[in-house]
């Protein structure tokens, strides 16, 4: 998640704080920023493009793997 979504989401979540914590505002979006950055870096996350990535390694494996039980379904019939 890049700087500026955390940054927007943590001024989100300062606004929608109910009107008389508002006055803590800037103390409390703080707050949000610092605990969104630390829990996101805990969180084992791969980026758009590598996720991409291994969706098509996967597509093209299971095409081989369809193909593959295909082969060997002729070939045992071949052999019955």
């Amino acid at each position: 998640m890049s700087d500026e979504s955390i940054e927007n989401l943590a001024r989100k979540l300062a606004e929608s704080l109910p009107e008389g914590l508002r006055s803590v505002g800037k103390e409390v979006e703080n707050n949000f920023r610092s605990v969104l950055r630390t829990s996101l870096s805990k969180l084992d996350l791969v980026t758009r493009e590598e996720f991409e990535v291994q969706e098509a390694v996967l597509a093209r494996t299971r095409e081989k793997l369809e193909a593959l039980e295909e082969r060997l379904a002729a070939f045992e019939n071949k052999d019955a």
